[in-house]
């Protein structure tokens, strides 16, 4: 009979152990599942879900401790203990953990860049395809995906292309026998050629055998950096030549005897005419396949936030006021909302 007794009374003291135990799970579970619910529009969702749930596991292991079936000395023996745990893993991933969380947290305070951008960090350059808690994924002119810390972005300078556009240029070094007039005139028509705009030309260097010149202008579509890069090189090239100026170094004339009237200029090809018209892909089509999905997402999200405003501002307005109606807007977010989920699961996979 005593024995019984003991047996009922331990069980009864874990009852209070168990029950906490059962409600911190269900607890995480809810959370979870009102968070993907609330914030599945939200572009910085996994950013913020991934933030909470960690607060909230740390605060359920917390109630499990205080929850334990053991004397009061224990309770805080263990809780001492963690407290110091955690505090040596704070000083010794200061530098690492801790870090890239707060510059995660400080990018996305910044909003400096989003997924899709072109950036160049140090010696990387290329287009953030992800933007989590502790790295950021770019993925570069190779298609080559790297994972890169937080911590690394922020304390290296960050160059962003903007979206709005952005300058690309070209150097050149020309002979001091060729004008700097004509330099010029040609260089500005070949960078219009290219597609650019604001085009402008200038001196860059004076050296030794050398003028260094830089053609440069204004890129509005900054989605196909890399080929008008090489767009604007061509036509440097094509146009100089065009002009009969010659793109060598002026002491490759005192290494070999040449006639006085020769020009190094390749002689015109034969264009091969296809029997049916090829569109040929761009490198950006191939390189930044991931980065302009994620792009892409983003640009959704975006528009999605921008009608909920719309939303918000056409019902608290006059009802006949100018513009879709708000049945309007609520079907046009829904429209985004299906392309939104078929993008991002295009991304996952």
């Amino acid at each position: 009979m005593e024995l019984l007794h003991r047996y009922l009374a331990g069980a009864s003291s874990l009852v209070p152990f168990l029950g906490t135990i059962a409600v911190v799970l269900v607890g995480l579970v809810v959370v979870d599942r009102m968070l993907k619910r609330r914030w599945k529009d939200n572009p910085d969702a996994q950013f913020r879900f991934q933030l909470i749930m960690l607060l909230l596991t740390f605060a359920g292991l917390l109630l499990v401790i205080l929850a334990l079936p053991v004397s009061v000395e224990t309770r805080g023996q263990l809780l001492s203990l963690i407290g110091i745990l955690l505090s040596a893993a704070i000083a010794l991933s200061s530098a690492t953990f801790i870090g890239n969380m707060m510059a995660g947290i400080m990018l996305k305070a910044v909003k400096s860049a989003r997924p899709g951008d072109f950036i160049t960090v140090a010696e990387l350059t290329g287009r953030i395809t992800e933007m989590g808690l502790l790295h950021t994924e770019v993925q570069t002119e190779l298609r080559d995906l790297v994972t890169v810390p937080n911590l690394y972005m922020v304390t290296h300078p960050m160059r962003v292309v903007r979206s709005s556009g952005t300058i690309i240029k070209s150097d050149i070094s020309l002979g001091y026998d060729v004008p700097h007039e004509d330099v010029f005139r040609v260089l500005s028509e070949a960078a219009s050629g290219a597609g650019l705009k604001d085009c402008f030309v200038q001196i860059r260097g004076l050296g030794d055998f050398s003028i260094t010149y830089r053609v440069a202008g204004l890129l509005e579509d900054v989605k196909s950096l890399i080929s008008a890069r090489s767009r604007l090189n061509q036509a440097a090239l094509d146009a100089l030549h065009a002009a009969d100026i010659e793109i060598v170094s002026p002491s490759f004339m005192n290494t070999r005897a040449i006639p006085e009237n020769k020009r190094f200029i390749p002689q015109p090809t034969l264009k091969v005419v296809a029997d049916r018209p090829r569109k040929t892909p761009t490198a950006e089509d191939i390189a930044f396949d991931k980065a302009e999905e994620a792009a892409t997402v983003e640009q959704l999200r975006t528009s999605i936030q921008l009608i909920d405003a719309d939303i918000n501002a056409r019902k608290s307005g006059p009802a006949d006021a100018f513009g879709p109606s708000v049945e309007q807007l609520i079907e046009r977010k829904e429209r985004l909302v299906r392309q939104l989920k078929a993008a991002e699961e295009e991304l996952k996979d």
